[in-house]
């Protein structure tokens, strides 16, 4: 049975935070509102969060984890940016944009886009994953909490606990929350293209 935790939206409350973290460290598979609707998230060293998210969702191998960073430091630690590439994604983060860059060799293999060797990455605007992030030091690896067949997240953390109860660790719920997807930006080959139009403002990648 999950554990439920409840946060203030926009000021968490530390040693909630804190218990979350720990059972984070511990190997916990998390499900928790972001500036996008509810994502699944854990460790991104720990193999069995890859494999649990992919049951749940019924993922392949041609799906793109994202990985949640606390900055732009973080970020760079993770995937290739050139020039132009930087001044794009630093002006549009933290928000609610999901870029696909070339993985470095900090991101462990098995977590890359098998063909392309890229990795999804973003910084959320988000009080409480951010809290997250800092409490824990270290990127979260994660993915939308699209069920299969279903078109939208979940909205409420009392609607993500009565479905998977059984099968995450730790639900969190901090009040209503958006179901607007990210907008995804691939740079898999240099140039910016729209793979998904969600609700970050794409105009600044087109054209």
């Amino acid at each position: 049975m999950a554990t439920f935790v409840e946060l203030h939206p926009v000021d968490p409350q530390p040693r909630r935070v804190a218990q979350v973290v720990q059972r984070l460290q511990e190997g916990a598979l998390v499900a928790f509102p972001t500036d996008s609707g509810y994502a699944l998230g854990g460790r991104l060293d720990d193999q069995a969060i890859k494999d649990r998210i992919a049951e749940i969702r019924r993922l392949d191998d041609r799906h793109h984890y994202t990985l949640l960073c606390r900055d732009f430091a973080q970020l760079g630690q993770l995937v290739h940016v050139d020039n132009h590439v930087f001044r794009a994604v630093r002006a549009a983060t933290p928000g609610p944009y999901t870029f696909i860059l070339p993985a470095t060799k900090e991101v462990p293999r098995r977590l890359l886009q098998a063909k392309k060797k890229t990795v999804g990455v973003r910084i959320p605007d988000n009080a409480v994953v951010q809290a997250l992030l800092t409490e824990l030091g270290e990127p979260i690896l994660s993915s939308t909490l699209l069920l299969p067949g279903e078109e939208e997240t979940p909205v409420f953390g009392w609607d993500v606990k009565e479905r998977l109860d059984h099968v995450v660790d730790v639900v969190i719920d901090a009040g209503e929350v958006s179901t607007a997807p990210t907008t995804v930006v691939d740079y898999s080959d240099g140039a910016a293209e729209i793979a998904r139009y969600g609700s970050g403002d794409p105009e600044p990648f087109e054209g």
